[in-house]
């Protein structure tokens, strides 16, 4: 089984498609920015979204931007680079689902 961490090891970047970024922008007010910033805050999870996965990979991650916003993001790997499909708002039980994660991983004093 891959994990995130072998997913991510050769990305060089992001590839936007203008009809996605019109997309997500236009059906849920996410800008490119904030995708970007989820694959920069800690935690953020990554897992292979099988059920979409039958002509290319694919692949949704569980995140936050720099503002708190939690996001569910879809995203395939083209040529190295992380080409975003879908971002919305994470639901209440991806949030619960983060929000767990986010316990599990904070610092303890």
């Amino acid at each position: 089984m891959e994990s995130w961490i072998d997913v991510l090891t050769f990305v060089e970047g992001f590839d936007w498609d203008e009809g996605n970024l019109r997309k997500n922008y236009e059906k849920h007010g996410v800008t490119h920015t904030e995708c970007e910033e989820v694959f920069f805050n800690n935690p953020f999870v990554v897992r292979r979204d099988e059920p979409h996965s039958a002509e290319e990979d694919r692949y949704f991650v569980l995140g936050k931007t720099d503002r708190e916003r939690r996001l569910f993001i879809v995203f395939t790997i083209r040529n190295n680079k992380i080409r975003i499909v879908s971002a919305r708002n994470m639901s209440k039980k991806e949030r619960k689902v983060y929000e767990q994660i986010e316990k599990d991983t904070e610092i303890q004093d």
